[in-house]
Parts: structure tokens; C-alpha cells; sequence
């Protein structure tokens, strides 16, 4: 039973739940439904999927995520950010006549997909590929998916289709068919006024819940001014009652066709969960369990899949209306399913009126907060590097589309992390006068140097990639004039020495032997230098050569040649 509970922490809630949560759980959930509705039509049809699947999706990753999921707040759904990968991977699949069954059935299988890549990775214990994705990168790749859902959006925000596959296709498509008097003035009225009610309110009154206020108001506009006489699409009766269990009914060509779409759907919903569950876990004491979100995650994603869902992550927005309203457990989740049911089940014509624009402006207001301006400016400001890495993801979304854009965002990611143990900062130290210890020379250039003796930092691992930068770094100090009789490696920030970085110092030490110059190392970490000792360096580099601390090699050479710091030093 203790295994079961690891497994199913909502197991045990019952047993710590606290009377007064109830009414403000409750109250939470009510609240939370209330935005549940409209965001999970909306992102359905962001996923090109039917309206409906996103009400199924929002009930089934609730219940599932309450029983399986360790976090007593986070809000699973329908996600904006989700929404062109699920498209970007199944539509390409689908019958050239747009078959909504199969849309469905696919998005239902790659919910399975990526749940079963979600337990699969929290049993092998992998909650940390999560930062394989750095934050410039995520930024990057957060505004390329923010101006791509919102320039896809806006064709159906003025009453009008665009038939495009990328960004560039849906912008021009927009602008000609604005320029050709397609838009439907009415739509574009809603769907714009929709954009600035919404923001106003999250500005001004963010108490308020603002997507509720504007679905009211459209669905009240569309009986007050008749707008589907007037060319404005609506949403339409919505079918009663749950969907029963479904197996997918798919090929086995597609699911190798879906597996990279998966994987990319998996990465970025675990980044997400992980971020927004530390956040609010910071806020109200808990702890991150990343591989048992993992499990919450790919339980909730399971759950939807069978029951004609798509994949799902954590929602930010709707977790911090959640805790905003009280929430205190994962009864405000459920009771929000509870509500969305039984709206299908006894008022499913509910939203029938409600305008196709505004749907829009609930995904364009949605994307809006993905996209991360202040951000981008401050890698500007603060390291040109990163910023060029957040704009590389960002073109990589927007010019090649959301999947290759994920895969150059880890690809970007990965590669920056290679390069900074590829290029680290090296530099040589001296003695600075006021100051204890060495100091680095390009920021204290007035640094004093022992004649004969040179000391030198490299703040990172030596591994095969990195070693020979690190040579030649060497061989050219060895040339410097006074010729060096010493070169000290302050080898403290070099946490690992790999085989063939070993190899390569012997050789090294043997070419500055010829030259009778000493390479002697300083503050050797004690596993570093287990591992040298293994490779059989301190049997050839001679053993009076490593030193506990730069200090002392500096005072074993100035013993050994007689030199000394001058009187000012």
C-alpha cells in the first residue's frame, strides 16, 4: 500500500485534508471553471481539433492528475503552447479531406504517446532532461510560438480562412485576404473588442475573471445584433454526454510518423510542469518532486488519449487563478471537471452562440503571455550571446515551424553547453597588493608576478574536446619572455580529467621537461586527483609537482629558486 501511495499521492489527501479547505476548494473550482470552458474550446481548435475534445481533455487530465499528480495546486489542460505541436503533428496525417474522426484519433493517440514517454522517463528516473532546454532558448522558442499562434489566428479572428502550412504562408495569407475584402466586419468587431476587454481586465482588474466577462458579452452580441446573419461564425451545439472509453483506431505507419512530435510534446510539457511547479510550490512551502510529475503528467496524458483527448501540460494561467481564488487541494481541479461534466451532460447547447472570433481572441491573449519581450530585452543588455541564441530559437519557430523549433531550441541548448566547456575562461593570476591570495590578471592588471613563474586558471573540466585549447594555452605562456621556469595550473575549478586529457598532459609535461620548464598543479580536487593517479600521471609527472594550494607551490618555488616578491608587493 506504501508503493501504491508513492505512486497515487492523491491517496492521500483524505487522510491531511483540513475541513476549512472544502468551502474554499470549492469556491476555487467554481471560479476556475469558468475559464476552463472557453480555454479548452479555444485551444482545441488551436490543435485544429473539434471544440468538444477540448472539454473532454480538461475533465479526463483533472480527475487523473488529482489521484496520480504530487503537486496539491497545479491546473493540467489544454495549452496554448501545445496546441501548434499537437497540429503540426497531426494534421500532415489526416485525410486530404480534413477528416475531423481522424484529427481525433490521432490526437488521441499521441496523448497516449506522450503519456507512456512521461512514465517511461520518471521510472528511468530522467526528470532532469527538463534543462536540457536553457531559459534563453525557451524564451526564444516562446515568442516564435507566440507570433505564430497569433498571426494564425488572426484570419479566423476576421471572419476568414487561410489555407497555410507555416507562419510566412498564414501572414501572407492574412494580408491578401484583408486586402481582397474577405473580413467579415462583424467578426473582426467581436474578436477585436474580445482582445481588448481581455487584456484591460487582466490589466486593471485582474480579480475579475476576464475570458468569463468577454464569452458573456459575445454570446449576449450575438442575440442582440443577430451576428450569424451577419457572416459570424459560431461554435454550435455541442454533443451531450461523455465520450465512451476509445481505443485510437490508427496505423502502425502513423505512430512512427508521430514519435518525434511526441517527444517534443513531452519535453516541453515536462519544462513547463517542472517551472510552474516550482514556482508555486516556492510559494506555499512544498517540495518539487520532478519524477513524480513526470507520473501525474503521463497519467493525466493517458487518461485523455482514451477517452478522445489530446496531450496536455500545466497551465500557469489557470493554476494562478486557482491559488488567487484559495485553492488549497486538488479538489479545486476536480470540482471544476465535476462542473465542465455536467454542463455536457445537462446544458451542452450552453455555448452554442458563442462567436468563433472570440475563441480567437481568447488563444491570441493566450499567446500574448507566452511571449517573453522583457526577457529578450535584457539578454540584450545583459549577454549578446544568449540573446543570439534566443533569436536563433525564435527564427527557427517562426521560419522552419513549431517542431524543428523545439528540436533547435534543445539543439541550441546542448550546443551552448558544449561550447562553454569547449571555450571556457582561462586566464593567468598574479598577487594583488591589499588583497589575499591570486587574483585574475585581466581584472586586476596590476597584478605582480614572481620572475620565472607563471600561474594559471582554466575554470573548467579537461575532457578530449577541450584539452588541446588548453595545450596550446600552455605552450604559448611557455614562450613568453622572462622565459617561465614553473607553469602552476590553479587547478581547483577543474572538477574532471578524462583518458585522453590525461594523455595529452603527459605529453605536454614531457615537451616543457625538454625545455626545462616545470608543469606543477595547485588545489587538485581529492577525486581529480584520484582519477589522475589512476590514469598513472603522478608516476610520470614528478609527485613534488601537485600542490594542496597555490600558495604552497608558490612558496616551494620561491624556496627552490630563491625568488622573491619585491618590498611593495
Amino acid at each position: 500500500m506504501g508503493s501504491l501511495r508513492k505512486v497515487m499521492p492523491g491517496l492521500d489527501v483524505p487522510a491531511t485534508y483540513q475541513k476549512d479547505w472544502f468551502g474554499k476548494d470549492v469556491v476555487a473550482g467554481v471560479v476556475l471553471a469558468t475559464l476552463l470552458v472557453p480555454q479548452g474550446m479555444a485551444y482545441a481548435e488551436l490543435a485544429g481539433l473539434p471544440a468538444i475534445t477540448g472539454l473532454y481533455t480538461t475533465i479526463l487530465c483533472l480527475f487523473a492528475y488529482a489521484v496520480f499528480g504530487p503537486s496539491r495546486i497545479l491546473v493540467l489542460g489544454p495549452d496554448s503552447a501545445l496546441g501548434p505541436m499537437i497540429a503540426a503533428t497531426v494534421l500532415p496525417l489526416v485525410a486530404s479531406d480534413g477528416d475531423p474522426q481522424k484529427a481525433v484519433a490521432l490526437a488521441s493517440l499521441l496523448a497516449i504517446m506522450v503519456g507512456l514517454i512521461m512514465v517511461l522517463a520518471s521510472v528511468a528516473k530522467l526528470g532532469f532532461i527538463a534543462d536540457l532546454i536553457s531559459k534563453p532558448t525557451m524564451i526564444g522558442y516562446m515568442n516564435g510560438l507566440a507570433i505564430t499562434i497569433l498571426v494564425g489566428q488572426l484570419p479566423k479572428l476576421f471572419g476568414f480562412k487561410v489555407d497555410s502550412e507555416n507562419f510566412i504562408g498564414d501572414l501572407v495569407g492574412f494580408v491578401e485576404g484583408v486586402a481582397n475584402g474577405e473580413t467579415v466586419g462583424a467578426a473582426a468587431a467581436v474578436g477585436i473588442a474580445g482582445i481588448v476587454l481581455i487584456l484591460a481586465l487582466q490589466r486593471w482588474l485582474p480579480k475579475v475573471p476576464a475570458v468569463l466577462v468577454m464569452v458573456v458579452l459575445a454570446i449576449a452580441a450575438t442575440s442582440l445584433f443577430d451576428l450569424a446573419s451577419k457572416g459570424v461564425s459560431l461554435v454550435g451545439e455541442l454533443p451531450r454526454g461523455f465520450p465512451p472509453f476509445t481505443i485510437p483506431d490508427v496505423t502502425l505507419s502513423d505512430i512512427g510518423l508521430m514519435f518525434a512530435g511526441a517527444l517534443g510534446i513531452a519535453l516541453v510539457s515536462l519544462t513547463d510542469t517542472i517551472s510552474n511547479s516550482t514556482a508555486f510550490a516556492a510559494r506555499s512551502g512544498q517540495e518539487v518532486h520532478g519524477n513524480q510529475e513526470m507520473i501525474g503528467i503521463g497519467a493525466a496524458n493517458l487518461a485523455v488519449g482514451f477517452f478522445q483527448g489530446f496531450p496536455v501540460s500545466t497551465s500557469g494561467s489557470r493554476t494562478a487563478v486557482a491559488e488567487r481564488s484559495g485553492s488549497k487541494t486538488q479538489l479545486t481541479g476536480v470540482t471544476g471537471a465535476v462542473l465542465v461534466l455536467l454542463m455536457l451532460v445537462l446544458l451542452p447547447g450552453l455555448f452554442r452562440n458563442l462567436p468563433q472570433p472570440a475563441l480567437a481572441a481568447v488563444v491570441i491573449t493566450a499567446s500574448v503571455s507566452l511571449a517573453d519581450i522583457p526577457g529578450t530585452v535584457r539578454l540584450w543588455h545583459q549577454r549578446r550571446t544568449e540573446f543570439y541564441l534566443c533569436l536563433a530559437a525564435f527564427l527557427g519557430v517562426a521560419l522552419l515551424g513549431v517542431l524543428p523549433g523545439i528540436g533547435i531550441a534543445v539543439g541550441l541548448s546542448i550546443l551552448n553547453i558544449f561550447r562553454r566547456a569547449w571555450w571556457p575562461y582561462e586566464t593567468v593570476i598574479g598577487r594583488v597588493p591589499g588583497y589575499e591570495g591570486f587574483h585574475d590578471i585581466r581584472v586586476h592588471p596590476d597584478a605582480k608576478h614572481l620572475p620565472g613563474l607563471v600561474i594559471y586558471r582554466w575554470d573548467a573540466p579537461l575532457f578530449f574536446a577541450n584539452v588541446r585549447p588548453f595545450r596550446d594555452n600552455i605552450r604559448h605562456l611557455a614562450l613568453t619572455e622572462p622565459k617561465p621556469r614553473w607553469i602552476v595550473i590553479a587547478a581547483e575549478p577543474i572538477t574532471d580529467v578524462d583518458t585522453t586529457a590525461a594523455d595529452v598532459l603527459l605529453d605536454l609535461d614531457v615537451e616543457l621537461n625538454a625545455k626545462g620548464i616545470s608543469l606543477v598543479f595547485a588545489e587538485l580536487k581529492h577525486r581529480t586527483r584520484e582519477k589522475i593517479e589512476k590514469y598513472g600521471l603522478t608516476r610520470e609527472i614528478e609527485p613534488e609537482h601537485f600542490y594542496p594550494t597555490t600558495e604552497a607551490a608558490v612558496a616551494a618555488f620561491m624556496a627552490q629558486t630563491g625568488a622573491e616578491w619585491s618590498a611593495e608587493d
